[in-house]
């Protein structure tokens, strides 16, 4: 396979993987996705915003989310967000902790 029918397909995977979190699965929670896989929706936006800057394109946070969201996140999480209880986001931090928290 050449590399950038390679590319093509990574980015195919990717748009789809955006489309069942984005409108297949919205009751799937953040916390429950970082709890279970060490990453979630914030955490691809962000991977987003980082090749963005990479390549000297000038994103921040908030508009990394916007794009990969669809929506603001005060949208997202008015429409989507439910509350977490106690043990969740202990998990929570602790999952955080390992892989999102620079280790170094």
């Amino acid at each position: 396979m050449d590399q950038q029918t390679e590319i093509e397909l990574q980015a195919a995977a990717f748009r789809r993987l955006q489309k069942h979190l984005m409108e297949d699965r919205t009751d799937v929670q953040n916390i429950d996705l970082m709890n279970l896989a060490g990453f979630c929706r914030n955490c691809l936006s962000r991977w987003y915003q980082e090749a963005a800057n990479e390549r000297g394109i000038e994103m921040d946070k908030a508009k990394a989310r916007e794009i990969f969201y669809g929506m603001t996140m005060d949208e997202w999480k008015a429409n989507y967000q439910t509350e977490a209880g106690p043990e969740k986001q202990v998990a929570f931090e602790q999952a955080f902790k390992e892989n999102v928290t620079d280790k170094g």
